[in-house]
């Protein structure tokens, strides 16, 4: 019997109370603003970000996401959760976007998608390095670590970024050779590795680390080039981490309403001869590959970051009408009002609409037959929200006013020296109360106008790779060549047919192969026939 054939089996789902009764059983050695944390699922200063990989949990097991936040592994036939699933379908890349875009309507920024984007990478460079060398070593390495991470319900932190050092060296030309993750010995259980990864989302309440590397190699780099995983507390693992969100805001009526309940934590993670087995090795020293990876994961990771800032989007828009109301004004009939809100609303639609077409378009990897999405539409929705978070930003200004930094702090809403006056002053709209007002204008505060606002635009800004990044691949991935054939017949200039012109060499018919987009299970997508010549 064909495995499709059967019922699906369920992998088991934690409950987000189950996620930090997990993290209690771990020791990972973590320091915050100078201290060193007892219990990551107990400490205030990380609360904020348990909280929202938590929720992520618990949305995985709510039975009215499940077809978003739930997938079918085809090779295993067994339901897991979205955030752990390797893509069999283009369509599972649309999904995966819907999930990340509703988990961050609720959390601002869910962060578990990254482990989903690294896990896709992992699958695609494991596949092409076993079929250069004609063996099944690493994906077998990579499938039992999937499944067991999918059995298990795990989250994992991805530590990519290098500390990098001088950055116009290569890491083996390095002064201090710590400022990558890199090989210092190896034996027959496996390898010890040392070194330094900069910016790890959400590392102090992650239960495993994927080492990956953060550029291309070159062979005199080869200790450099590894890629393995580590549990968060294995010996030699020291975590120095920022607060996530604001906690220790005043929990009622406050001003960061949003952020004291969800935020995200970044961290240095230092790794001082720590071993690995080999289980856990899933390469090292195959430099020439190292490209494979940081592609695929840079091209799956920006691929969900538009869906995580269209979430965040969706929160801006919202509360931008509220603001709206309450300040006494209706969008639909005031065009200074109108305009900006439907700007705002183009700018997130905008770059999402992107992420729809590279999902859309998304190409079936041949050597791990995972799907990949359309490198060219998710740099451009990447670069469109990287460089559109500061509009975003001033346009929910311009709707709501100056209100959301002018406003008095919360303390004052209990003063009976001025809370009274201010309740009567301070209302617009008869219809909506003082209070539900300046809750509206202190959520805006807190997304655009605080420590977090900032957060939010930089990490929009940086995280998954800089603009230059984005821009160096669409312009390596654009089809340009066929627009230049198209001018070319067109003007009949007879020059179609010369070799090694660089401004053709890149040709891309039917958008993604010769043939247009297959997917299985989906509607065949017929491509535009190509143009023709002239007889």
């Amino acid at each position: 019997m064909n495995i499709s054939d059967t019922a699906p089996t369920q992998a088991p789902l934690m409950s987000g109370d189950d996620y930090r009764e997990s993290l209690r059983r771990l020791k990972p050695t973590v320091y915050v603003d100078g201290r060193l944390v007892e219990s990551v699922a107990d400490d205030p200063a990380l609360q904020p970000g348990v909280n929202a990989l938590a929720y992520t949990y618990d949305f995985a097991r709510n039975a009215d996401y499940a077809p978003v936040a739930l997938a079918t592994q085809a090779s295993r036939n067994r339901v897991v959760n979205r955030m752990l699933h390797v893509n069999d379908s283009a369509g599972d890349l649309l999904n995966k976007l819907e999930a990340v875009r509703l988990l961050c309507q609720e959390t601002g920024c869910a962060q578990r998608y990254l482990a989903h984007d690294a896990l896709n990478a992992l699958a695609q460079v494991t596949a092409h390095i076993d079929d250069a060398r004609v063996g099944n070593e690493h994906r077998s390495r990579f499938q039992a670590y999937l499944e067991r991470f999918q059995d298990e319900d795990l989250t994992l932190g991805i530590a990519m970024t290098d500390a990098k050092g001088d950055r116009s060296k290569r890491p083996h030309q390095q002064a201090n050779p710590d400022t990558y993750v890199h090989v210092v010995e190896r034996n027959a259980r496996g390898i010890v590795i040392s070194g330094t990864k900069a910016i790890v989302t959400g590392a102090p309440y992650m239960h495993e680390f994927l080492v990956m590397p953060s550029r291309n190699m070159t062979e005199a780099d080869r200790d450099f080039a590894v890629c393995c995983a580590v549990p968060v507390d294995a010996n030699g693992i020291t975590i120095v981490s920022r607060p996530a969100g604001r906690p220790g805001e005043k929990l009622e009526h406050g001003s960061a309403h949003f952020s004291r309940r969800y935020g995200q934590s970044t961290a240095v993670v230092v790794f001082d001869r720590v071993f690995v087995p080999w289980e856990r090795v899933f390469y090292e020293g195959e430099w020439e590959h190292s490209q494979v990876l940081t592609y695929s994961y840079a091209t799956h990771h920006r691929h969900s970051c538009i869906a995580a800032r269209a979430g965040f989007g969706d929160l801006l828009i919202g509360a931008g009408a509220l603001m709206c109301e309450a300040n006494g004004f209706d969008p639909g009939e005031k065009s200074n009002l109108r305009e900006p809100m439907v700007e705002l609303i183009k700018i997130t639609e905008g770059f999402f609409a992107c992420g729809v077409a590279a999902s859309v378009y998304g190409t079936q990897d041949p050597h791990s037959g995972s799907f990949m999405p359309e490198p060219v539409f998710a740099n451009i929705g990447k670069l469109l929200l990287a460089t559109q978070i500061y509009d975003m930003h001033r346009l929910a200004h311009e709707v709501s006013g100056g209100l959301i930094v002018a406003l008095p702090g919360p303390d004052e809403d209990h003063n009976p020296a001025t809370g009274a006056t201010l309740t009567e002053v301070l209302r617009a709209n008869p219809s909506v109360p003082y209070d539900k007002r300046i809750e509206v204008a202190r959520f805006l505060e807190d997304l655009t106008a605080s420590y977090q606002g900032g957060w939010y635009s930089l990490i929009s800004l940086h995280g998954g790779g800089s603009p230059a990044a984005m821009k160096q691949e669409i312009w390596r991935n654009y089809p340009v060549g066929n627009k230049v054939d198209l001018v070319e017949r067109l003007l009949e200039r007879g020059v179609l047919a010369q070799e090694g012109r660089a401004i053709t060499k890149n040709r891309q018919p039917g958008r993604c192969c010769d043939t247009g987009c297959t997917t299985p299970g989906q509607p065949v997508m017929v491509p535009l026939p190509a143009p023709r010549k002239p007889d």
